[in-house]
Formats: C-alpha cells, structure tokens, sequence
C-alpha cells in the first residue's frame, strides 16, 4: 500500500522541498500543493516504466564527477575569453561524430548532461543504431582529440558504471 503512494520516496521528498525551495513559503497553500506534487508526480513516472539504475564502481563515479567539474572550469574560462576577446584567435565552431561503444540508457543521459553542461559543448544528435553521437564544439580545433577526450574522459567511466 506504502509503496503505491510512494513508489519513488526520496523524488517524493525532492519534489516537496524545491516546490517549497522554489515558492518561497511554507503557506499553508504551499504545503498543500507541494505535498500534492510530491505523491502525484512519482506516481505519474509509474506510467514510464523506466528499468531500474544499476549503479556500480563509487570510485569512477566520484572520479567522473572530478573530471566533470574540471572541465567545467577550464570550459568556462576558455568561453570567456573566446567572448571577451573575439579578435584574440579565430574561434571556429563545428561538428564532431562520435562513435559510442556505451548503450545504457542512462549512461546516455548522463553523457548528454555533461556535454551539455559543460561551455562551449552541446550534445545535438544520437543515431541508435549506429551508436554515433553528434556534438557542437564552440572552439573546434582537433576533432580527433575531441573523439579522444570523450570516449577516454567520460564514455570509459560510464561504462564502468552502467554497463
């Protein structure tokens, strides 16, 4: 019975707390709706049926969270002064394919929230059935290292983890 009103418990907590988080108040109205949000919503993910997540190997998930926060950094350093400085160097953008060996749908995911997170990078495109993934380099130099940066910094942790 428990686990039909809550089938996710912690998204259920989650939800109530930024609801409140993002209004501001804990009205008695706010209490309500939130309290609403947080059963309605994970019941509503129900409907999906998403597989359950195997998470595996602390350490490559700490170590990819590391390297994620690297690159952030350094990204955001290096779009500053493509932004700041146009003239400084030629600033060329384009498109890298990259060949995937990861297939988790939730290594995907993941991927496709770093790319997109990190300046200057945006992930555009996946064919399935290929496992070719297309990215947006604000600064696109080398497409080789960019295929090597990928697969070696985060594709390699990700499969440590999901696969």
């Amino acid at each position: 019975m428990m686990r039909r009103i809550f089938p996710f418990p912690l998204f259920s907590v989650a939800l109530f707390a930024i609801w409140l988080l993002l209004n501001q108040s804990v009205s008695p109205g706010h209490l309500f709706a939130g309290a609403l949000i947080g059963i309605l919503g994970p019941i509503a993910m129900t409907a999906l049926e998403l597989p359950r997540a195997k998470f595996r190997r602390v350490r490559a998930i700490l170590k990819l969270l590391w390297l994620w926060f690297e690159d952030v950094v350094r990204s955001n350093n290096a779009v500053a002064m493509i932004v700041l400085h146009p003239n400084l160097r030629g600033a060329t953008s384009g498109f890298v394919d990259i060949p995937l060996e990861l297939r988790s749908r939730y290594g995907l995911a993941l991927l496709a929230i770093i790319i997109t997170s990190t300046p200057g990078t945006l992930w555009t495109d996946y064919d399935t059935a290929t496992g070719v993934m297309r990215m947006h380099v604000l600064d696109l130099i080398d497409k080789a290292a960019w295929v090597r940066r990928i697969k070696e910094r985060y594709e390699s942790l990700l499969l440590e983890i999901f696969e």
